[in-house]
């Protein structure tokens, strides 16, 4: 298995499938990981595989390390499309994350204003009313909803909390009144002990569906398995299915974009 431990605070730029040029930011530790979610699909590994002994960066060392590259990359005449906070884990579990943003979008102001600032969330946090308002000051608030059934998310998504309620997450991504991305993945296989995973078809995908006619994003992104992953019996979705689905999300009049 081939795993990506993300450097920290800063990585890239890289070239994503849906942003652009993106240059990450790592609020998790650069010798492991730390997630709220331990996905089967992730390409950071099992959180038990990777157990960081570093600290998460501090904010004074995001800033100053954000800075730093900003200005480098201005020096080569190379300009990110998008700054991402992304990496080893969830971004909106540090603790200083309002702050975070704040300087991020102050750096964004003077040193790249054609830049989007982009959050990767699992959305665990998203009830926390600082993390919220944090979240609403963001270009692109990027959430994500693999699927509305419990058993699925246990099985695929493995919250770490045993209090994740996927119906509480739903309230909190509507709560956003638009100013969401939802993203999904969408793959078929098996588990390495042999449970289906399948989630393209009518049975995950109609409910699906009826929970983004109620969040009411204004961007949905469908995406599939990209790299390698922990559970070696995953299979990636197609371009059909992919295609199929997004076409079902914008008959419900919401813009969807499918990567491959």
């Amino acid at each position: 298995m081939s795993t990506v431990i993300y450097p920290s605070p800063i990585f890239g730029p890289v070239h994503s499938r849906r942003l652009g040029l993106s240059l990450g930011i790592n609020l998790m530790p650069d010798d492991g990981k730390m997630c709220t979610f331990d996905c089967i699909y992730c390409e950071c590994g099992y959180n038990k595989d990777f157990r960081p002994r570093k600290k998460r960066p501090t904010r004074d060392e995001v800033r100053i390390a954000l800075e730093k590259t900003l200005k480098e990359m201005h020096a080569r005449g190379e300009h990110p499309d998008v700054l991402t906070f992304a990496g080893n884990g969830e971004p909106t579990a540090h603790p200083d994350f309002p702050g975070i943003i704040d300087d991020t979008i102050a750096l964004r102001d003077k040193l790249c204003p054609s830049a989007k600032i982009s959050v990767l969330s699992n959305s665990t946090f998203a009830w926390q009313p600082y993390v919220h308002i944090a979240l609403m000051k963001v270009d692109n608030n990027i959430l994500k909803l693999d699927t509305v059934d419990p058993d699925y998310i246990k099985m695929v998504d493995r919250p770490v909390s045993p209090r994740y309620n996927v119906k509480q997450i739903i309230e909190q991504l509507h709560s956003f009144n638009g100013h969401c991305i939802i993203q999904t993945m969408f793959m078929k296989g098996k588990t390495d002990d042999g449970r289906d995973v399948d989630n393209t078809g009518e049975k995950y995908v109609t409910p699906w569906l009826q929970a983004l006619d109620y969040i009411k994003p204004h961007e949905v992104m469908v995406y599939t398995i990209d790299r390698e992953t922990p559970d070696s019996h995953l299979l990636k979705a197609s371009h059909e299915e992919l295609d199929a689905i997004r076409d079902k999300v914008m008959a419900h009049n919401i813009m969807c974009t499918a990567s491959y």
